[in-house]
């Protein structure tokens, strides 16, 4: 994993309990290492019987705690009062796994170990992650313990519905880590500086149907839009993602409302803008449809010298329409669009700018190989109604994100 500006030089407590979950507990620190958060873990004695202590600081490159009456090199804590440096200095505390056992003890207020003796030593946010038999997960003192654990505002990540190790199905299964991040991402960013603000995302390529089988598209992933939905979230907005794409992770947080042509996407665009504090319209939108959808399939004629005629009528302008919208209303207050050109970026990027009414637009070369459809990675010029520009160099599109959501936040700043 690339690195995550959310996470960079961000304390992390990961608590490590005694289920057979533990072993994926590995891979979580090991991610949240690479994105670049600081993880501090501290293992019971009942989780060093699934994983040793070394596991954990090869791959966070950091002490693992494991007990709070010695001082050594194995997991000892420096001082005697170590523990509560542990927890005054976190960011965040995670415990995951967690068992029954660690939950009753923290709804109990129990201090008999170093993890529930920091947890209570914490002032950082704290989120648990419930791994245990279906059973035990919904037996009435685990949920009791649950609903005061939340009640304190502890985060909650409930657990999946899968087959446990005993062989049974049921609810108790550990998340994996791209789930477990997600959360993550959601309470660290809940802070951030568009919390509690309404921001409007669209992303995809629209289809515009043919006949029942076939339809003209293009050639958009709606990666773009996904980056700049999970970007915005971890500055703490609220984030409405109208997506045409299909078949991408919708990031944790983000309310998906799934459309299929540019005429769905208008209508539910101009339905969601209204009181919102911004639109970044980075979907594809098909600027052409069949004038006539076919009710059956159009069949290939016997005569390899026919073919049917595809007669194309214009979809609506959604930019143009939000444009409109906005100058009765006044929502949304920043538009941002996007302009993906094989010709005259900048002048056809000012072009749109302008005769569309926006506050920004992001242009990018669709020619270039490592930047715009279907990749990872973009290279952009960001244009504003100020005349001003700016040359963001090959990034990935969650790079990119990143500086296009900072600029929305000065806009709406301003």
């Amino acid at each position: 994993m690339e690195p995550i500006t959310l996470f960079k030089d961000k304390r992390i407590l990961l608590g490590v309990t005694g289920s057979i979950a533990a072993y994926k507990a590995v891979d979580l620190a090991s991610k949240l290492t690479q994105v670049g958060a600081l993880v501090d873990v501290i293992m019971t004695d009942a989780a060093q019987r699934f994983v040793l202590p070394i596991t954990f600081s090869s791959v966070t490159g950091r002490p693992v705690y494991t007990s709070m009456w010695h001082s050594d090199t194995g997991g000892g804590l420096p001082t005697h009062i170590a523990h509560v440096g542990l927890g005054e200095g976190a960011d965040l505390f995670v415990i995951a796994p967690i068992t029954a056992n660690t939950i009753a003890k923290l709804a109990s207020g129990l201090a008999d170990d170093l993890l529930s003796v920091t947890a209570l030593a914490a002032h950082c946010p704290t989120i648990i992650a419930p791994a245990m038999d279906g059973g035990m997960y919904q037996h009435p003192a685990t949920q009791s313990n649950l609903h005061t654990l939340v009640k304190r505002g502890v985060t909650l990540i409930e657990p999946e519905v899968g087959r446990f190790a005993s062989g049974m199905v049921g609810k108790g299964r550990f998340p994996d880590t791209l789930t477990l991040i997600g959360h993550i991402r959601r309470v660290l960013g809940r802070e951030g500086a568009l919390a509690g603000r309404k921001i409007v995302i669209t992303a995809g390529g629209t289809r515009e149907a043919i006949d029942p089988v076939r339809y003209i598209t293009n050639h958009s992933s709606g990666k773009q839009g996904y980056a700049l939905a999970q970007a915005a979230l971890d500055v703490g907005a609220d984030v409405i993602l109208i997506s045409a794409a299909r078949n991408l992770p919708v990031p944790l947080g983000a309310a998906l409302v799934p459309v299929n042509s540019a005429q769905q996407m208008c209508d539910v665009v101009l339905k969601y803008v209204d009181g919102a504090d911004a639109l970044i319209k980075a979907a594809a939108v098909a600027d052409f449809r069949p004038a006539q959808i076919a009710d059956q399939k159009i069949k290939k004629s016997h005569d390899a010298s026919e073919a049917p005629s595809l007669a194309l009528t214009r979809t609506p302008d959604i930019l143009l329409a939000v444009k409109q919208q906005r100058a009765e209303s006044g929502w949304p207050r920043v538009v941002v669009g996007f302009a993906a050109e094989s010709q005259n970026l900048l002048d056809n990027a000012q072009d749109k700018l302008t005769r569309k009414g926006l506050d920004m637009i992001v242009a990018n070369d669709i020619t270039a190989p490592d930047a715009g459809f279907a990749v990872d990675t973009n290279r952009v010029v960001i244009l504003d109604a100020q005349g001003a520009q700016e040359s963001l160099d090959l990034a990935s599109k969650a790079a990119v994100s990143e500086q296009v959501i900072a600029r929305v936040v000065t806009l709406l700043e301003s």
